[in-house]
């Protein structure tokens, strides 16, 4: 596959930092479909940082495999800061890694609204000691390709944000 090198050097550096540190990360994922995770092992030695990752597109899937409750559900809807939280949350509780990225978002063309557009993301970066960095992004002007891909990258500062804020912990 090929990243831009913006996104593979961010992949290449949290691997590096992990590596070093004994970390290891899960990711959970909705609308970048799995994109991130393939950023991350496009990385030679990602087999020791990536525990995995949990390509939840359904609310179904996200009720099933992460624990999501269909009550934070309802009130907050499934592009939502708490939704990426707890699918943060749900990865690292049903995983052996410190680290958890959640990202939900609109890649459009259809699906928004007017409270929530297409291109409104959220990412959330949490370690098992409770830091997290959490994001909201509108990405207008994209096709879904773009919204995609830039949240791949952005999903990676996050997590690289995290990582080096705890590298030597």
């Amino acid at each position: 596959m090929n990243f831009d090198k913006k996104i593979y050097e961010l992949a290449s550096d949290i691997i590096k930092i992990c590596s070093r540190n004994g970390h290891r990360i899960i990711v959970a994922e909705s609308c970048t479909g799995g994109l991130i995770s393939a950023a991350l092992t496009e990385v030679s030695g990602a087999g020791k940082v990536i525990e995995g990752g949990f390509f939840v597109y359904s609310n179904e899937m996200k009720f099933k495999q992460l624990g999501i409750s269909e009550d934070l559900y309802m009130e907050y809807g499934s592009v939502s800061k708490e939704m990426a939280y707890e699918m943060a949350h749900g990865a690292l509780e049903n995983s052996n890694a410190n680290i958890a990225l959640g990202v939900t978002g609109i890649a459009g063309p259809t699906g928004g609204t007017p409270e929530k557009p297409v291109g409104l993301v959220h990412i959330c970066a949490l370690q098992k000691n409770g830091d997290k960095f959490e994001m909201k992004y509108i990405f207008r002007g994209e096709d879904r390709s773009g919204i995609r891909m830039k949240t791949v990258g952005e999903a990676l500062t996050i997590l690289k944000q995290i990582i080096d804020k705890n590298q030597y912990a």
